[in-house]
């Protein structure tokens, strides 16, 4: 696949999943071997982290939407600069919904292999989001 191609596969994963929560298209989209090298402490680095990170994220946080601010492709790397903007309406790691909007940023790495997503590196604030409630 081409640059344009990964950067959509990128956008599905971003809207798909992350945004509606639709673990279904992982399917399609993450390959059986992929790895989360950034994992959150206590979760798979493999899918199964990556559904019960976001199943967390939709437990605490309702509305969530995905901004992509910038992407840039090399190779079979995608990297995006985005927010995540959502109302905390329910418990997350310990904290009582508050009814806040929080705003998360993230930095995502992701190398794609066929149309799929393989390996994954980012960086984000969502701890001390989660800290500030």
């Amino acid at each position: 696949m081409n640059i344009t191609e990964n950067k959509q596969v990128v956008l599905r994963f971003n809207k798909e999943f992350l945004e509606a929560g639709n673990a279904e298209v992982l399917k399609e989209i993450v390959a059986a071997d992929f790895t989360n090298h950034t994992a959150a402490a206590n979760f798979p680095k493999d899918i199964s982290g990556l559904v019960q990170f976001v199943a967390m994220l939709h437990q605490g946080f309702s509305d969530l939407k995905i901004h992509i601010h910038e992407q840039v492709g090399e190779g079979d790397i995608v990297a995006s600069r985005k927010t995540i903007e959502a109302t905390h309406t329910g418990e997350i790691m310990g904290h009582a919904a508050t009814g806040k909007r929080v705003v998360i940023n993230v930095m995502d790495f992701v190398r794609l292999k066929d149309g799929k997503y393989v390996d994954h590196w980012g960086r984000n604030d969502i701890m001390q989001v989660i800290q500030s409630l």
